[in-house]
């Protein structure tokens, strides 16, 4: 039961149980229920603040300690948050270079560090299970999500470090249990909602009980329906290793500007075999290998030879 506080610093307006301003900690088998607004809050500065304010300290760019087996539950809005950045690198207060002379690791001057995250549960929050907003080489493993309102697990912008960087990794997905409550029924949750950049990879991912309203297992393009939003999509979600159960009746809720591509590497979600994809074309164009069915699928699946 964190309460908001409208007399403290701004931050206490969205309180969290566990509010993290230094990554490089160690978090096990902790609970959470009943928060304002969030569950673990990763509200990562680019520079230490405050009484201790440091520029040679740079938390969004530091190493990440260990997050294993955490719960969150009935929060106000996030069981789980990264916000704003973290992209974990050698040199955190040195910028990113990118060294054309070395396509083989073009980042070899500040190499990615990786962030693991292990065996999160989160249920019956606000708006989502999980949610970060920009990350670079953070990779989400075993994560259990359910009756969450608005997605299970999103992700807004993966950093520019390359492909394989962040990733989803044997998620367990749920829209709805026989235990949710009357506001989800009234909501159209997702599984994952993928971001508006490249580079994301979801692997080994089990979807359940998204079979109501406009509910899907997939949604594109996080946050691109902002006004300050300027993106044009197009961007590529790389999948493979999913599992639908037959209470998934709908696989894909593509996101406004409907241009997000899903690269299937195994044909999982398209039925037609390796490096298939779907994307939300609306015409034929004259592709023969190229399949409607809008009421089930949302969009256009392609074989690898379009």
């Amino acid at each position: 039961m964190a309460k908001r506080s409208w007399s403290l610093l701004n931050t206490d307006q969205t309180p969290a149980c566990y509010w993290i301003t230094s990554p490089d900690n160690n978090f096990y088998d902790n609970r959470c229920g009943g928060s304002d607004r969030y569950g673990y809050w990763y509200d990562l500065q680019v520079h230490a603040i405050g009484p201790h304010a440091n520029t040679d300290v740079c938390p969004e760019n530091e190493r990440v300690g260990e997050f294993v087996n955490n719960h969150a539950h009935s929060c106000g809005r996030y069981g789980f948050r990264i916000f704003h950045n973290m992209v974990p690198r050698k040199y955190p207060c040195k910028p990113i270079e990118y060294d054309m002379s070395r396509p083989d690791d073009p980042w070899h001057k500040n190499p990615a560090i990786t962030a693991n995250f292990y065996g999160l549960t989160s249920w019956k929050n606000g708006r989502n299970g999980a949610i970060a907003t920009r990350i670079g080489d953070v990779r989400f493993h075993d994560f259990k999500v359910a009756d969450n309102r608005l997605a299970g697990i999103e992700i807004t912008e993966c950093d520019f470090y390359g492909e394989n960087m962040t990733q989803i990794n044997n998620a367990l997905l749920i829209g709805r249990t026989n235990n949710s409550d009357l506001i989800l029924e009234e909501s159209s949750p997702v599984g994952i909602f993928g971001p508006k950049t490249d580079n994301l990879r979801i692997d080994d991912s089990r979807f359940y009980n998204y079979d109501w309203n406009d509910a899907a297992a997939f949604s594109d393009c996080s946050h691109c329906w902002h006004d300050a939003e300027t993106d044009s999509g197009g961007r590529t979600t790389r999948i493979k290793n999913m599992t639908f159960d037959p209470s998934v009746t709908r696989l894909i809720r593509w996101g406004f500007p409907y241009k997000g591509i899903f690269l299937d590497e195994d044909g999982s979600i398209t039925g037609k075999g390796e490096r298939s994809w779907a994307t939300p074309f609306y015409e034929h164009h004259n592709h023969t290998e190229c399949e409607h069915n809008l009421t089930y699928w949302g969009g256009t699946f392609c074989d690898n030879t379009v």
